[in-house]
Protein backbone atom coordinates (compact mmCIF):
# COMPACT_ATOMS: atom_id res chain seq x y z
CA UNK A 1 0.00 0.00 0.00
CA UNK A 2 1.26 2.94 -0.93
CA UNK A 3 0.71 6.12 0.53
CA UNK A 4 -0.12 9.97 -0.38
CA UNK A 5 -0.59 13.79 0.49
CA UNK A 6 -2.24 15.68 -1.65
CA UNK A 7 -1.23 19.64 -1.79
CA UNK A 8 -3.53 21.48 -3.23
CA UNK A 9 -5.52 24.81 -2.31
CA UNK A 10 -7.95 24.58 -4.40
CA UNK A 11 -10.73 22.64 -2.60
CA UNK A 12 -12.82 21.32 -5.72
CA UNK A 13 -9.46 19.86 -7.43
CA UNK A 14 -8.15 18.51 -4.29
CA UNK A 15 -11.51 16.87 -3.70
CA UNK A 16 -11.49 15.29 -7.05
CA UNK A 17 -7.88 14.05 -6.66
CA UNK A 18 -9.13 12.13 -4.05
CA UNK A 19 -11.75 11.01 -5.48
CA UNK A 20 -9.54 9.93 -8.38
CA UNK A 21 -6.90 7.97 -6.20
CA UNK A 22 -9.65 5.91 -4.20
CA UNK A 23 -10.05 3.89 -7.57
CA UNK A 24 -6.54 2.70 -7.00
CA UNK A 25 -6.62 -0.26 -4.80
CA UNK A 26 -3.10 -0.24 -3.61
CA UNK A 27 -2.91 3.67 -2.97
CA UNK A 28 -4.21 5.43 0.20
CA UNK A 29 -4.61 9.35 0.59
CA UNK A 30 -3.08 9.74 4.60
CA UNK A 31 -3.41 14.02 4.63
CA UNK A 32 -4.37 16.74 2.31
CA UNK A 33 -2.51 20.23 2.79
CA UNK A 34 -3.69 23.31 1.35
CA UNK A 35 -0.16 25.38 1.19
CA UNK A 36 3.67 24.27 0.90
CA UNK A 37 4.26 25.60 4.50
CA UNK A 38 1.40 22.93 5.66
CA UNK A 39 2.41 20.34 3.51
CA UNK A 40 5.79 20.01 4.86
CA UNK A 41 4.42 20.18 8.35
CA UNK A 42 2.23 17.23 7.39
CA UNK A 43 4.38 15.49 6.16
CA UNK A 44 6.24 15.33 8.79
CA UNK A 45 3.72 14.11 10.62
CA UNK A 46 2.58 11.60 8.17
CA UNK A 47 5.73 10.29 6.96
CA UNK A 48 3.36 9.49 3.78
CA UNK A 49 5.62 7.73 0.19
CA UNK A 50 4.60 10.20 -1.77
CA UNK A 51 3.67 14.19 -2.06
CA UNK A 52 0.93 15.37 -4.92
CA UNK A 53 2.75 18.98 -5.05
CA UNK A 54 0.59 21.65 -6.76
CA UNK A 55 3.70 24.29 -8.14
CA UNK A 56 1.27 27.72 -7.17
CA UNK A 57 0.07 28.21 -3.89
CA UNK A 58 -0.21 30.66 -1.26
CA UNK A 59 2.46 31.99 0.99
CA UNK A 60 4.84 28.97 0.23
CA UNK A 61 4.98 27.86 -3.42
CA UNK A 62 5.38 23.98 -4.22
CA UNK A 63 8.92 24.53 -5.75
CA UNK A 64 10.10 25.88 -2.48
CA UNK A 65 8.36 23.20 -0.59
CA UNK A 66 9.76 20.46 -2.16
CA UNK A 67 13.08 21.82 -1.55
CA UNK A 68 12.59 21.77 2.32
CA UNK A 69 10.89 18.37 2.32
CA UNK A 70 13.92 16.92 0.43
CA UNK A 71 15.96 18.66 2.62
CA UNK A 72 14.33 17.45 5.92
CA UNK A 73 13.09 14.23 4.80
CA UNK A 74 15.18 12.07 2.96
CA UNK A 75 13.74 9.39 0.46
CA UNK A 76 10.64 10.93 0.37
CA UNK A 77 9.00 11.27 -3.24
CA UNK A 78 7.50 14.77 -4.95
CA UNK A 79 5.29 14.65 -8.02
CA UNK A 80 4.73 18.07 -9.05
CA UNK A 81 1.13 18.91 -10.16
CA UNK A 82 0.32 22.05 -12.59
CA UNK A 83 -2.07 23.27 -15.25
CA UNK A 84 1.54 24.64 -17.31
CA UNK A 85 4.17 22.77 -19.19
CA UNK A 86 6.59 25.93 -19.11
CA UNK A 87 9.60 24.63 -19.23
CA UNK A 88 11.22 27.04 -16.55
CA UNK A 89 9.03 25.41 -14.39
CA UNK A 90 9.99 22.26 -14.79
CA UNK A 91 13.63 22.66 -14.47
CA UNK A 92 12.79 24.65 -11.29
CA UNK A 93 10.86 21.67 -9.60
CA UNK A 94 13.58 19.35 -10.77
CA UNK A 95 15.99 21.21 -9.43
CA UNK A 96 14.41 21.76 -6.11
CA UNK A 97 14.32 17.64 -6.39
CA UNK A 98 10.83 16.91 -7.69
CA UNK A 99 10.82 13.04 -8.91
CA UNK A 100 7.71 13.81 -11.13
CA UNK A 101 5.86 16.22 -12.87
CA UNK A 102 2.54 15.42 -13.67
CA UNK A 103 -0.27 18.00 -15.83
CA UNK A 104 -3.42 18.77 -13.66
CA UNK A 105 -6.51 17.12 -15.45
CA UNK A 106 -4.67 13.43 -16.01
CA UNK A 107 -6.62 10.37 -16.11
CA UNK A 108 -6.82 7.97 -12.88
CA UNK A 109 -4.35 5.69 -14.44
CA UNK A 110 -2.10 7.88 -14.91
CA UNK A 111 -1.59 9.77 -11.95
CA UNK A 112 -1.54 6.44 -10.40
CA UNK A 113 1.56 5.35 -12.58
CA UNK A 114 3.23 8.42 -11.74
CA UNK A 115 3.35 7.63 -8.31
CA UNK A 116 4.40 3.90 -8.40
CA UNK A 117 7.22 5.31 -10.49
CA UNK A 118 8.55 7.65 -8.08
CA UNK A 119 7.39 5.67 -5.06
CA UNK A 120 10.21 2.96 -7.25
CA UNK A 121 12.35 5.56 -6.93
CA UNK A 122 12.64 6.68 -10.72
CA UNK A 123 11.37 9.44 -12.46
CA UNK A 124 8.03 10.32 -14.07
CA UNK A 125 7.30 13.05 -16.57
CA UNK A 126 3.97 13.61 -18.68
CA UNK A 127 4.72 12.10 -21.68
CA UNK A 128 3.49 15.27 -23.38
CA UNK A 129 5.58 17.64 -21.71
CA UNK A 130 8.73 15.32 -22.34
CA UNK A 131 8.06 15.41 -25.99
CA UNK A 132 7.53 19.52 -25.56
CA UNK A 133 10.81 20.09 -23.40
CA UNK A 134 12.97 17.44 -25.45
CA UNK A 135 12.10 19.82 -28.49
CA UNK A 136 13.52 22.53 -27.20
CA UNK A 137 17.49 23.69 -27.51
CA UNK A 138 19.73 23.53 -24.94
CA UNK A 139 17.86 20.82 -23.01
CA UNK A 140 20.90 19.45 -22.18
CA UNK A 141 22.52 22.22 -20.66
CA UNK A 142 19.59 23.45 -18.98
CA UNK A 143 18.50 20.37 -17.14
CA UNK A 144 22.06 19.72 -16.06
CA UNK A 145 22.01 22.94 -14.25
CA UNK A 146 18.95 22.65 -12.85
CA UNK A 147 19.91 18.63 -11.88
CA UNK A 148 19.62 18.14 -8.15
CA UNK A 149 22.22 16.48 -5.34
CA UNK A 150 19.67 13.78 -4.74
CA UNK A 151 19.99 10.17 -3.86
CA UNK A 152 18.71 9.32 -7.34
CA UNK A 153 21.56 11.20 -9.32
CA UNK A 154 24.42 9.79 -6.79
CA UNK A 155 22.77 6.50 -7.66
CA UNK A 156 23.28 7.59 -11.59
CA UNK A 157 26.86 8.10 -11.30
CA UNK A 158 27.40 3.91 -10.87
CA UNK A 159 24.58 3.40 -14.19
CA UNK A 160 26.39 3.16 -17.43
CA UNK A 161 25.09 3.28 -20.69
CA UNK A 162 27.09 1.75 -23.73
CA UNK A 163 28.42 4.43 -26.08
CA UNK A 164 26.07 2.90 -28.47
CA UNK A 165 23.38 3.72 -26.00
CA UNK A 166 24.39 6.90 -25.44
CA UNK A 167 23.86 7.65 -29.56
CA UNK A 168 20.14 5.96 -29.69
CA UNK A 169 19.28 8.56 -26.76
CA UNK A 170 20.60 11.47 -28.25
CA UNK A 171 19.18 10.83 -31.39
CA UNK A 172 16.30 10.29 -29.23
CA UNK A 173 16.39 13.26 -27.58
CA UNK A 174 16.52 14.96 -31.40
CA UNK A 175 13.25 13.37 -32.16
CA UNK A 176 14.14 11.19 -34.65
CA UNK A 177 11.86 8.11 -34.71
CA UNK A 178 13.54 4.50 -34.62
CA UNK A 179 13.13 4.23 -38.34
CA UNK A 180 15.45 7.04 -38.22
CA UNK A 181 17.34 6.33 -36.00
CA UNK A 182 17.83 2.46 -37.51
CA UNK A 183 18.68 4.61 -40.86
CA UNK A 184 21.14 7.01 -39.47
CA UNK A 185 23.01 3.71 -38.07
CA UNK A 186 22.67 2.14 -40.81
CA UNK A 187 20.61 -0.93 -38.20
CA UNK A 188 17.25 -2.47 -38.71
CA UNK A 189 14.67 -0.70 -36.61
CA UNK A 190 14.15 -3.85 -34.50
CA UNK A 191 17.81 -3.67 -33.27
CA UNK A 192 16.96 0.01 -32.01
CA UNK A 193 13.74 -1.53 -30.14
CA UNK A 194 15.88 -4.06 -28.40
CA UNK A 195 18.60 -1.55 -27.49
CA UNK A 196 15.82 0.64 -26.21
CA UNK A 197 13.81 -2.04 -24.31
CA UNK A 198 16.85 -2.20 -22.35
CA UNK A 199 17.83 1.39 -21.81
CA UNK A 200 14.11 1.74 -20.48
CA UNK A 201 14.60 -1.26 -18.21
CA UNK A 202 17.66 0.00 -16.86
CA UNK A 203 16.47 3.91 -16.57
CA UNK A 204 13.55 2.23 -14.82
CA UNK A 205 10.93 4.50 -17.20
CA UNK A 206 8.21 3.86 -19.83
CA UNK A 207 8.53 5.40 -22.81
CA UNK A 208 11.93 6.17 -24.97
CA UNK A 209 11.34 9.89 -24.50
CA UNK A 210 11.08 10.12 -20.64
CA UNK A 211 14.42 7.64 -21.12
CA UNK A 212 16.35 10.19 -22.99
CA UNK A 213 15.05 12.80 -20.37
CA UNK A 214 16.29 11.23 -17.88
CA UNK A 215 19.72 10.36 -18.69
CA UNK A 216 20.09 13.81 -19.56
CA UNK A 217 18.74 14.97 -16.55
CA UNK A 218 21.22 12.49 -14.71
CA UNK A 219 24.22 13.93 -16.98
CA UNK A 220 24.55 9.99 -18.59
CA UNK A 221 24.68 11.62 -22.18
Amino acid sequence: MLTVLITEDQDSFRLALRAQLAQVEEIRVVGEAVDGGKAVEAAKRLRPDVVLMDIQMPFLDGIEATRRLKQQIPGIAVVMLTAHNDAEQIYASFAAGADGYCLKGAEADQLAMAIRVVADGATWLDPDIARRVLAQAGLSRALTRASPASAEARMAQNLQLSEREQQILRLVADGLSNHQIANELTVTPETIKTHLGRIMDRLAVCDRTQAALKALRQGLL
